[in-house]
């Protein structure tokens, strides 16, 4: 005889071994049917909001957890009545959700945590196991880790004449969450499996008034959110999602790779006069042009003869692997953080499809909904200070990759050009680079090619 049956579905790993994600907006409510494979939620990694498809067909019983609320990966979040077998065996087995989504796994169906892949942590921070993006200065690269929160030390003294405590047993998350509350984790006693301290302990224990008011507030209201904490002197933000990642990858890179950054002052008169005949031609009309489409295109170029800055050092193998392709980052601001898609195999791409993919990247990023792939994977990045009315600077590599270029606002400076003093347009270039890969020579051999291209395009066909 044929019945129904509740399922639950735990969070998966979203992003390739994360701990944790951030639900910012269900799509269904309780009493909703449901179709298989039909998004249910929104919910943030530390690279990106992702569309949470139902692993089922059925009827929404149960909203777990509320907008706001950071989850640990495995943790159930939904649950739903489903077609399913009294016992009898006559039943069919319910429709199943198979994998469609970057670091899914297999379907859902046991009740334990998903596995993770063992990390390593340099410096107190995540290291990079694979290239990327994150992320220009900096994005985070998939393969890196977020940082677990360390142990409290501070937050628990060892009583007076005795041993030092021993570490209350807890998750990273459950970690950070008594930091943001400012509780103390050996005044917990866990409720969990072997004494294990969950987040209801932490936030029962707030609720018995042992906390004085703002930290309560801190725990945020019936959904238990985190929220701003606004006082006379200081305002409090937690740190989490885009930004948390970003942090952690940006102190990784600059605790791993010695940095080297290096400066170039080009006249680029000739790139932006060749940039509005190209916005004036009928080849480019409806296209979006700008000073980056021409810098990324001449990049392209010069990587040609200086493969050696779109490379990577694998520390495990001690090997460099040398990219025979380009993936190239660019970062982006977003409401959420800095992030640095990049564009895959853009050194098969014409001018023209360049352009179209920067302006395609540009948008999603700005609407929040760059997908996970296209956060991973990047070769080599560019970040545009120049938008901001800034000349110069020294931006972190990405984990994972052997350069970064930062391109200086375009201004209209006195400058010597045919033995006499001019009104030009100049743009300074720094460029840093991993000089563990990269000697000063090769950086300085690339900078003066890429400047060379920018300070006069018709040599673009002397190095292709």
């Amino acid at each position: 005889m044929t019945g129904t049956m509740i399922k639950e579905f735990r969070l998966p790993d979203l992003g390739e071994g994360l701990t944790e994600s951030e639900i910012v907006a269900w799509k269904v409510g309780v009493g909703d049917t449901v179709t298989l494979n039909q998004i249910i939620a929104e919910v943030e990694t530390a690279k990106a909001v992702v569309e949470l498809p139902s692993p089922f067909a059925g009827v929404v019983t149960a909203l777990h957890e509320q907008p706001g609320t950071v989850v640990e990966v495995g943790k159930p979040i939904v649950s739903f009545e489903i077609a399913g077998d009294d016992g009898d065996g006559a039943g069919e087995e319910p429709a199943k959700r198979e994998p469609n989504l970057v670091g899914y796994g297999a379907v859902l169906e046991s009740s334990g945590r998903p596995a993770r892949r063992a990390r390593s942590f340099a410096a107190g921070a995540a290291t990079a196991a694979a290239p990327m993006a994150p992320v220009a200065p900096v994005a985070p690269t998939i393969e890196a880790a977020e940082a677990p929160a360390p142990a409290d030390d501070s937050a628990a003294p060892a009583p007076s004449g005795s041993r030092a405590a021993e570490r209350p047993r807890s998750t990273p998350p459950v970690r950070k969450l008594a930091r943001d509350l400012g509780v103390d984790l050996t005044a917990i006693t866990g409720t969990g499996e072997h004494g294990l301290i969950t987040r209801d302990d932490v936030r029962n224990f707030v609720g018995e008034g042992d906390l004085p008011q703002a930290p309560r507030e801190l725990a945020g209201g019936p959904t238990g959110a985190p929220a701003v904490v606004q006082g006379e002197r200081e305002t409090r933000t937690p740190i989490k999602g885009v930004r948390k990642f970003t942090a952690a990858a940006m102190v990784s890179s600059a605790f791993t790779a010695p940095h080297v950054t290096e400066f170039l002052t080009v006249d680029v008169t000739p790139t932006m006069e060749l940039l509005a005949r190209l916005k004036a031609g009928r080849a480019f009309a409806g296209y979006k042009l700008t000073p980056l489409t021409l810098v990324s295109k001449a990049v392209l170029i010069a990587l040609r003869n200086h493969p050696t800055l779109n490379a990577r050092w694998d520390e495990a193998s001690q090997e460099i692997v040398q990219f025979n392709y380009v993936n190239l980052g660019i970062a982006a601001a977003t409401p959420r953080g800095l992030t640095v898609p990049n564009i895959k195999d853009t050194d098969r791409m014409s001018l023209l499809e360049l352009s179209t993919a920067l302006t395609e990247l540009t948008e999603t990023a700005r609407a929040g909904k760059t997908a996970p792939a296209d956060l991973t994977g990047g070769t080599i990045s560019i970040t545009n200070i120049g938008v901001f009315g800034i000349d110069a600077g020294t931006p972190i590599l990405n984990p994972g990759e052997a350069a970064i270029l930062a391109l200086g606002a375009v201004r209209k400076m006195p400058w010597a050009y045919q033995d006499e003093v001019a009104l030009r347009q100049v743009m300074t270039l720094s460029l840093s680079f991993d000089h563990r890969l990269v000697d000063g020579e090769q950086g300085s051999r690339f900078l003066q090619d890429l400047g060379t291209i920018l300070a006069d395009p018709g040599m673009a066909l002397a190095m292709v």
